[in-house]
């Protein structure tokens, strides 16, 4: 094989290059085409995203220019309306950093979702601001913290804290006999119970992923390669002690946007993007491949449409979400390994 594309039944790039999805269009000029910020198209679909589609949509249902639905509980009441999943999803879809409705946005999580003692992210916020120390969950200040670092706060020492926390809380172990005691890990048996949350893992190393290489410290390194261990000896989405058994079967089926949830097409594009390359990403590598269809494109097979402020795309059919991503993965990974 003499280049990536080679793996494809067919080049779909001109499809996601249409106009009518302007944060796909972006990506596939930028990381698929290698196109630089500044190049005439690449700033025009930019543009175009806060113009047109879903960002201007879901910015159109913001109370006040900086949350949505409720001003507290913004987790589990609003779920997937509320403000952290609307933020996540703006900053999938690429908003605007600049736009001063995401930066008021970014400071309403901050001060509102962040428990300010520790540094990590509530499902619900308190009377007097900040978030409760109860609901502090790993993958939402994985979530939080990627965001955050996608609109332009990584120098902010918030966001700085709350790296600081899942340095210090998030959890690598593969199965213990009694849950560690102490907060936060007394709370929620689903995060903090006798095995690590493989969601936790997931987008607490999507987080640390964001910050440039350049300016990682030591312990993130460390953090990250210990995280990339944890996914690896798992083969990414099997169990860990029976390596021929799938640990969930959701994490085979792709979806866009996955919120909490994770993919092992999210995790092959986190860890090709950090340049690692291992026998054990080959499963999920070609259960990718394995779901390619004769047009060279992929189809959505989960998501939280009908639950969100908005739709994306339709279960079922060809997503350009999906094609976006699985292109991503095979180009990193056949570049990595060639």
């Amino acid at each position: 094989m003499n280049d990536w594309k080679s793996l494809l039944n067919e080049d779909p790039i001109d499809w996601l290059l249409e106009e009518n999805n302007p944060s796909v269009r972006f990506f596939a000029l930028t990381e698929i085409l290698n196109k630089p910020e500044d190049n005439a198209e690449v700033i025009l679909a930019k543009k175009e995203i806060m113009k047109s589609g879903l960002v201007p949509k879901i910015l159109s249902k913001q109370i006040n220019g900086e949350y949505w639905l409720n001003r507290n509980n913004f987790y589990v009441k609003a779920k997937y309306k509320g403000t952290v999943w609307s933020f996540i999803l703006l900053a999938e879809l690429n908003a605007d950093a600049n736009d001063e409705r995401i930066k008021k946005t970014c400071e309403f999580i901050l001060n509102n979702s962040q428990h300010r003692a520790s540094g990590g992210f509530s499902a619900r916020g308190s009377d007097d601001n900040g978030g409760t120390s109860e609901l502090v969950i790993p993958c939402l200040t994985g979530n939080m913290i990627w965001a955050l670092i996608k609109f332009g706060h990584l120098e902010d020492s918030r966001v700085q804290s709350g790296i600081e926390w899942i340095l210090k809380y998030q959890r690598y172990d593969d199965g213990i006999d009694k849950s560690p005691s102490g907060w936060p890990y007394e709370r929620k048996e689903q995060c903090w119970g006798k095995h690590t949350c493989h969601m936790g893992v997931v987008k607490n190393l999507k987080a640390l992923s964001e910050i440039p290489p350049n300016i990682r410290s030591k312990e993130v390194e460390e953090i990250i390669n210990r995280t990339v261990d944890y996914l690896l000896n798992h083969r990414i989405y099997k169990k860990s002690h029976d390596q021929n058994v799938i640990a969930k079967q959701e994490w085979t089926q792709f979806g866009f946007p996955l919120m909490w949830k994770i993919d092992a097409l999210e995790v092959l594009d986190i860890l090709t993007r950090l340049g690692y390359k291992d026998d054990r990403m080959r499963d999920a590598f070609d259960l990718v491949i394995s779901k390619q269809d004769k047009n060279g494109r992929w189809k959505l097979e989960k998501s939280f449409n009908g639950r969100m402020q908005v739709r994306v795309e339709q279960i079922g059919k060809e997503s350009k979400w999906i094609t976006l991503n699985a292109l991503k993965v095979l180009k990193g990974y056949y570049n990595l390994t060639n």
